[in-house]
């Protein structure tokens, strides 16, 4: 499943200080092998190169 702008997720990624969170993609990003990597902004800061298997789509 992919993910556009302003789309609400969910980061899975243990090693980040907002597993568990939910944000929303602010930045969607192309990588040399065709695969997407987001940018995501949470309430208190933001992570980016996120991989799509690390994100699900949060409730609406």
């Amino acid at each position: 499943m992919s993910f556009d702008e302003d789309d609400r997720v969910i980061l899975h990624d243990e090693h980040s200080e907002y597993d568990g969170e939910e944000g929303t993609i602010t930045q969607v990003m192309e990588t040399m092998f065709g695969d997407a990597t987001y940018t995501v902004s949470f309430d208190d800061g933001q992570e980016t190169g996120i991989p799509e298997d690390s994100l699900e789509a949060a409730e609406e």
